[in-house]
């Protein structure tokens, strides 16, 4: 008979300890994690702006009844009484445009800061979806919003000449405007430029 050796059995080698994070990685995600939060506390800004888009949408329904109950009805504006009925009723849509302007200027606002500096808003595919909003980053809703502050000065312009006509507006005043809404102008050119300057050649040519 052959005797059989017995096997060897290796000893097992000892199992090594999960290697721990260190505390201050720990620490440093910790802090990150809190300051990438903190960006929700912008959004009882931007739902105080929802608010104030109601206040303008009551303000535009009482112009429109100021313009039908002038227009329909005939009775008298209080303080346009030296206007013409042309000229009240301009400034009275004027009025009205105003308030339509400051509304787009609100909900671009609200949505473009939303989606650029608090969180994603998953539009992509929506039928509903601003045309803007695809491509909108800090830059452009600068420059989007600098063109809205230039159309609504203009409207704004555009009343002083008109009450300039019956000596509501002093000469003054009316270059000061004017000087301001260049100031706007040459704001909103200016970022332009920055902005297209930022760009890559090839983003350059797309645009």
């Amino acid at each position: 008979m052959t005797s059989s050796t017995p096997p060897t059995v290796e000893p097992a080698e000892p199992s090594q300890p999960e290697p721990q994070p260190e505390p201050s990685r720990s620490y440093g995600r910790s802090v990150s994690s809190l300051i990438f939060f903190s960006r929700w506390l912008q959004l009882p800004l931007y739902l105080g702006l929802i608010v104030a888009q109601v206040v303008y949408v009551w303000q535009f329904l009482k112009e429109l009844w100021h313009l039908i109950d002038f227009a329909v009805f005939g009775h008298e504006m209080p303080g346009m009484a030296e206007f013409g009925t042309e000229a009240t009723t301009m400034l009275i849509v004027l009025g009205l445009v105003d308030v339509v302007m400051i509304s787009n200027l609100l909900i671009m606002v609200i949505i473009g800061g939303y989606e650029t500096f608090v969180s994603r808003m998953r539009l992509d595919g929506h039928p509903d979806q601003p045309e803007w909003l695809s491509h909108v980053n800090a830059n452009v809703l600068k420059t989007k919003l600098a063109m809205s502050i230039i159309g609504i000065s203009s409207i704004h312009l555009l009343r002083t000449f008109i009450e300039s006509s019956v000596g509501h507006v002093s000469g003054e005043t009316m270059m000061w405007q004017t000087i301001i809404h260049l100031a706007f102008v040459a704001s909103a050119l200016a970022l332009a430029w920055i902005d297209r300057m930022s760009l890559t050649p090839a983003q350059r040519a797309a645009h």
